[in-house]
């Protein structure tokens, strides 16, 4: 009898090629795993071709808010949150030396916090829950020096945000728990880092929390101008 067998976009048939019915199974499986071998890899291909990031400039220059693409099915999900050449191409040519993680309770505030040497850049994301990330330009010079921005991020609409050296960084925690991950450009170094008081009514802040629960170092950080009295805050001009 002769027997067709369709792989790959080719039909092998058994009988006319003269061979045994082994030769034929090795073969065929042969076939099957080229076809998905290819199957695999363009599915990869077309996955990476498509994975893309909306780049949102924000009224204060040089603050970004950055949303993967995301890929899901009943399985799942898949996405990249960061890509160095995607990075590179809206002019963030960046090296992050160092991965934070940090999980935080209901009405928890963390911030305002900052690094000048090395300078430190973040790059935010929350992968657990919900809150609400803050950037404030504290860059002596910047026409947006003094403003913040504020933006709820979650696991669910993905939004990361991106402050680079020269802004003061915080955030609250809207859910029951919540965790935050972000990326850095500089090692940390308690010698070279400082804070701005969560509530300074000089940036005003509109935190959506009542009753905050904050570290003693939080409770008692310095305002604005008195960091700007400060010989360091000359580290950050635009």
């Amino acid at each position: 009898m002769k027997k067709n067998v369709r792989c790959a976009g080719l039909i092998f048939t058994q009988c006319s090629l003269g061979l045994s019915s082994s030769t034929s199974e090795m073969i065929k499986r042969f076939l099957i795993y080229i076809f998905l071998f290819e199957n695999i890899f363009l599915q990869r291909e077309l996955l990476a071709l498509y994975m893309e990031f909306k780049v949102e400039q924000t009224d204060i220059r040089d603050l970004l808010i950055i949303t993967p693409d995301i890929f899901q099915d009943d399985r799942g999900f898949f996405t990249e949150t960061y890509r160095k050449d995607k990075f590179t191409e809206f002019g963030l040519s960046l090296e992050f030396v160092q991965d934070n993680h940090s999980r935080s309770a209901r009405n928890v505030v963390r911030g305002l916090h900052f690094q000048w040497e090395p300078p430190m850049g973040k790059l935010m994301r929350v992968t657990q829950g919900t809150a609400f990330l803050v950037a404030v330009d504290i860059r002596i010079g910047s026409p947006s020096f003094g403003k913040w921005l504020g933006v709820e991020a979650s696991v669910g609409n993905r939004k990361q945000v991106y402050a680079p050296a020269g802004f003061a960084r915080g955030f609250c925690v809207l859910s029951d728990f919540a965790e935050i991950q972000y990326k850095c450009t500089g090692i940390y170094n308690n010698k070279a880092e400082s804070g701005i008081l969560w509530n300074d009514p000089a940036i005003g802040i509109q935190w959506p929390v009542k009753d905050p629960v904050l570290s003693k170092k939080d409770e008692v950080a310095q305002t604005l101008d008195q960091w700007l009295t400060k010989h360091e805050s000359k580290n950050f001009t635009y």
